[in-house]
């Protein structure tokens, strides 16, 4: 029969057995001698690699060689149309497209976004809150990475959210699980008198080279990079798997004096790391290059059998730093910049307030409002009150932060009070005090199966308990978190709580609690913090946080002593010590 074939038929009958073969290898076959193949290929071979060495994949790569989450689009849309909860296979693979389904907690979508640098246009954020009515909750919440969640949302309208988001000209494409999550920047990217360099342009091509690469999606492990550009308000670089921090490069040390990003890596808060220098300096117009090598290296040598040890931080770790760039530069082919530290000027320090309040802008009699939010979360209401404000007395941008507020810019100084007015109409405000202006919780056990606690409104109850009592004049960051994953970073606060189930008896009855950090701290005062206390029961946490403020307040060295400082000076001993005396 072969002898019957042109030798133009038997060219495309063995292209097709050759892509039927790579596409059985996607699909979950067993893996042939073939080479894998697409865009998907990087990511074949490295499962390849771990099962050649003996090792033997985890479920979700499991699950991402069996059916790409961007191949099964259809089978949503199905599921959508019966209003059909998804298997747990698909629960993973909904994530690709930003979809989280909750139960227990609730019997219902979260969906994430992307907004890169954190910056959305009136007319969008009204446009969310008008989606969160129609197919969720009714409400928004700004999240610790300067992004918006809408929860509530049925099997039946899952789709129409995600249609419904693109159709705003923003996207859920790769929101979730084992991609590059929303790409950070500075929340005044554009407006700041001190920045260095305004980050949005470099987000965005950050963000559209990972949506137009599908090889870029399907790591390890989840993957978040950040740029700070030396502005006011802090953007918490360090907790991010890549850190691109601003810095100007003084004349005489070999290098073109400017400005350039100082790069570190492997940030990951959760597991108690900050984010390490590299002693790297990159160009900014050469971020995303350099950001594209990284994930590379990462996808080729990230752990794809162990999911704990899957973030890029256990690459550095098992790999070395050195030996790690030396593979990026392999990438990349020149080699990466390097600057002693005698060649990088003195940054600009952060302004712990300055997400709140009216801030003067570098344009010329122009101010941004922060405006407070509770811990969070939005009603739609608000959402649509705010967008108006924006487009009214503003430049029309809504600008997020990763301190679970909003920014509106652009406002004339003639009209700030006039502004101010209609934020306080709408139930809003743009005061706050140093409690309530740096507390941060995550969703919590109402919205999420892994919190042992209901962080929110613990939250609440610590910061109305302790503003009634205690005068605190200072900056201090008070950070809830339900669970070791650690979202709102309990590690880095002044004050950490991570929920726990606290015993109350001998029997093994339990209540929600928290267990107690001190000392936390970012940037120039990056720190990871230490444990106080164990089983703090959530009724009893307000007391506690108190006292330890009280205690801060009577023996701090000045009036100037902060309270991060304040508990490095003194031991776990001495600190309960002290406690126990205000209490």
């Amino acid at each position: 029969m072969a002898g019957d074939f042109t030798a133009e038929q038997k060219r495309h009958l063995e292209g097709f057995a050759s892509g039927f073969q790579a596409s059985r290898a996607m699909r979950g076959a067993a893996p042939t001698k073939e080479t894998p193949i697409g865009p998907d290929a990087i990511h074949l071979e490295a499962q390849d690699r771990a099962v050649a060495r003996g090792g033997k994949l985890n479920d979700q790569e499991k699950i991402k060689r069996e059916e790409h989450p961007f191949d099964a689009y259809a089978r949503l849309v199905a599921q959508a149309k019966g209003n059909e909860p998804p298997k747990p296979a698909d629960n993973f693979r909904w994530r690709y497209h930003g979809l989280f389904y909750v139960a227990p907690t609730q019997t219902s979508y979260m969906c994430r976004l992307r907004i890169p640098n954190g910056v959305l246009t009136h007319w969008q954020f009204a446009g969310l809150a008008d989606l969160a009515d129609r197919h969720g909750g009714g409400y928004l919440h700004v999240t610790t990475r300067a992004n918006l969640q809408i929860r509530e949302i049925e099997p039946k309208h899952a789709v129409a959210m995600i249609e419904g988001v693109q159709g705003l000209g923003l996207w859920t494409r790769g929101a979730g699980a084992d991609n590059i999550r929303n790409i950070t920047g500075t929340p005044t990217a554009g407006i700041d008198r001190q920045e260095l360099i305004d980050t949005r342009p470099l987000a965005q091509a950050l963000h559209f080279h990972i949506l137009n690469d599908r090889s870029l999606c399907g790591l390890p492990r989840k993957f978040n990079i950040a740029y700070d550009g030396g502005g006011r308000i802090a953007v918490l670089e360090d907790t991010n798997d890549i850190a691109f921090q601003a810095i100007e490069i003084v004349e005489g040390h070999g290098l073109q004096p400017g400005v350039y990003f100082r790069l570190a890596l492997g940030g990951i808060t959760g597991h108690k790391d900050l984010a390490r220098d590299t002693g790297v300096i990159v160009p900014p117009d050469e971020t995303v290059e350099v950001a594209d090598a990284i994930l590379r290296v990462f996808i080729e040598t990230g752990d794809r059998t162990n999911r704990a040890q899957a973030r890029l931080k256990y690459v550095l770790d098992r790999l070395g730093l050195d030996d790690f760039l030396t593979l990026v530069e392999a990438k990349l082919g020149p080699a990466l910049l390097r600057a002693p530290a005698e060649a990088i000027a003195p940054r600009p320090d952060f302004d712990r307030l300055a997400h709140i309040g009216v801030h003067a802008q570098k344009q010329a009699q122009r101010s941004w409002l922060g405006v407070a939010l509770q811990l969070g979360r939005l009603t739609s209401e608000e959402a649509r009150g705010l967008a108006e404000i924006a487009r009214a007395f503003g430049d029309g941008d809504i600008r997020l932060t990763v301190w679970q507020n909003l920014l509106i810019s652009g406002v004339p100084d003639a009209r700030v009070d006039e502004a101010l007015a209609q934020i306080d109409a709408i139930g809003l405000s743009t005061k706050a005090s140093p409690i309530r202006a740096g507390l941060v919780a995550c969703t919590g056990n109402v919205g999420c199966r892994f919190a042992a606690s209901d962080t929110k409104r613990h939250a609440d109850e610590i910061a109305a308990h302790c503003e009634a009592r205690v005068a605190i004049d200072t900056p201090l960051n008070i950070h809830l978190t339900g669970c070791r994953h650690s979202c709102a970073q309990h590690y880095i606060g002044d004050i950490g709580l991570v929920g726990a189930r606290v015993p109350i008896n001998d029997e093994g009855d339990t209540v929600e609690g928290y267990h107690m950090v001190v000392g936390g701290g970012f940037g120039a005062q990056g720190a990871i913090a230490r444990e106080l206390f164990e089983n703090v029961a959530a009724s009893d946490a307000p007391a506690k946080v108190e006292s330890l403020l009280r205690a801060y307040l009577a023996h701090r060295v000045t009036a100037e002593e902060s309270f991060s400082a304040f508990t490095r000076r003194h031991d776990t001993d001495a600190l309960k010590r002290l406690i126990a005396e205000a209490e």
